[in-house]
């Protein structure tokens, strides 16, 4: 074999022996750029993502939103930012706890609701007007359930207020101030964050807001846009608030019960009115009481004559509460083939009418706005329509107000000693709704204790105002 042959046979054979060293330059540049490449379409598509959100959040709510963005935040970044607030709501027929668990959104600084507690106690804080330091026993057993629900970690920066309603509105000035400070000094020993002004009596205009902004920040209607809210009314034992978007000159007009609330865009005029003695337990103390001012045996004619003597305590007094004995209405049931037909007491319907449209009409002035308004009504309109049957406890639901009047009729022509008062509630509610509100018995009403189930109460608008610094009202 020529040695030319030979030494060209060799260095291939030397070639093919060299271990092999991975792949070419080429090779890895073009790996580089392609995970330069990758990283780039990621933040391309963030920061487009978050610029769709930004610039259209008029269509998509903006928790909605904001949801989305945290979620990805929390997952991927490791970014997540509780918040805590304690309410206390010291209403005229209970106290209760609200301890609300929030989180910052990544973007705006807005706070969304994940969860909250919610505690309730019988009877009211106003009931122990004569023994403040039971009172606040019972503010003391709502506090220890908020310490449960808060990590300790939280508790010296997590706001801890009370808010008393129409009950301790409603008390002497003496009484309600004996009350506040027994409340004052528990929380004084509170691990949470308080201050002097963490325990008072609430403005009934604070309380319609409240409970107009808690209702649509549930439905995720705070976007700035006034005609995409819902109007808020809420009837309380001692007083009912109405509460909506203040769109027209009539309503815009009325400068004193025009408030600016904020929202994710910026203040929103808002219309609310706050009617004392027009609450459930208040309207039954007047219905009770007419023309027997000084008396706790009393007779009512929105009281069925089967009831005698039944126990109603308004303000710490106990009033024993009876039909008419005589001369009341009564009703031909007719008989069946194994029933006897019978003659059975009811109410009179017309003058318990009367009586309580007179009161009404004495106490509320209806904003011509409302009717235009989708309705939300909540409190004692959820429990009287659920304990009847118009809607369902668990669900909610919505009604026309003729309903609300045909339960009332129903109700007052039947002789039921289980809910004695009963006919007096339904109609008082129907008059309310169409006589103090100006509906349509046609106005369809949208009944609902929770929203995506979180409580409807004023506490977790006052929760967000004190975190965001009287933002709210």
């Amino acid at each position: 074999m020529p040695n030319a042959e030979l030494r060209k046979r060799k260095i291939a054979q030397h070639n093919n022996d060299k271990p092999n060293k991975g792949p070419s330059k080429k090779k890895k540049e073009k790996g580089v750029i392609s995970i330069h490449t990758s990283l780039l379409c990621l933040i391309l598509s963030g920061t487009i993502f978050t610029t769709f959100i930004i610039l259209y959040t008029d269509q998509i709510p903006w928790m909605m939103a904001h949801r989305a963005v945290d979620s990805f935040a929390k997952n991927i970044l490791g970014s997540h930012k509780p918040v805590y607030a304690v309410v206390m709501d010291a209403g005229s027929t209970g106290s209760r706890v609200l301890a609300y668990s929030f989180h910052e959104s990544y973007f705006g600084n807005q706070l969304i609701l994940d969860k909250e507690l919610f505690e309730y106690t019988k009877p009211g804080l106003s009931s122990f007007a004569k023994e403040p330091k039971k009172g606040a026993a019972t503010i003391v057993k709502l506090l220890e359930q908020a310490k449960i629900e808060i990590p300790q970690e939280y508790w010296p920066k997590t706001p801890l207020i009370l808010k008393a309603t129409a009950g301790l509105r409603m008390l002497p000035v003496a009484q309600a101030e004996m009350l506040l400070e027994s409340v004052k000094e528990v929380f004084r020993a509170a691990p949470f964050l308080t201050n002097e002004n963490s325990v008072e009596i609430m403005d009934g205009t604070d309380e319609g807001v409240f409970s107009w902004f808690t209702v649509n920040f549930l439905l995720d209607r705070l976007n700035g846009d006034s005609a995409r809210t819902v109007a808020a009314l809420d009837l309380g034992g001692g007083s009912t608030q109405v509460t909506f978007a203040a769109m027209t000159p009539a309503s815009l007009q009325e400068k004193d019960l025009i408030q600016k609330v904020a929202s994710p865009k910026g203040p929103m005029p808002v219309y609310t009115n706050s009617f004392s003695g027009l609450g459930l337990m208040a309207a039954r103390h007047a219905m009770f009481t007419v023309n027997q001012p000084n008396s706790v045996n009393v007779t009512s004619e929105c009281v069925n004559p089967i009831i005698k003597n039944r126990k109603f305590v308004y303000h710490g007094t106990e009033y024993f509460v009876s039909g008419p004995q005589e001369n009341y209405a009564t009703s031909k049931v007719r008989g069946t083939d194994t029933i006897i037909g019978e003659t059975v007491p009811i109410v009179n319907f017309d003058k318990c009418t009367k009586l309580i449209t007179n009161y009404v009409k004495s106490k509320a002035n209806p904003p011509q706005e409302l009717p235009m308004k989708t309705i939300f009504a909540f409190s004692y309109y959820f429990d009287r329509a659920t304990e009847v049957g118009l809607i369902d406890e668990a669900t909610g639901g919505n009604i026309l107000l003729k309903e609300f009047k045909e339960a009332a009729e129903k109700v007052c022509h039947e002789a039921n000693a289980e809910q004695p008062f009963m006919c007096l509630d339904l109609t008082f509610i129907w008059i309310l709704l169409e006589q103090g509100c100006g509906l349509k018995l046609d106005t369809r009403i949208f009944l609902h204790k929770k929203i995506n189930g979180h409580e409807i109460s004023w506490a977790l608008g006052a929760a967000y105002d004190v975190l965001r610094g009287k933002q709210t009202v």
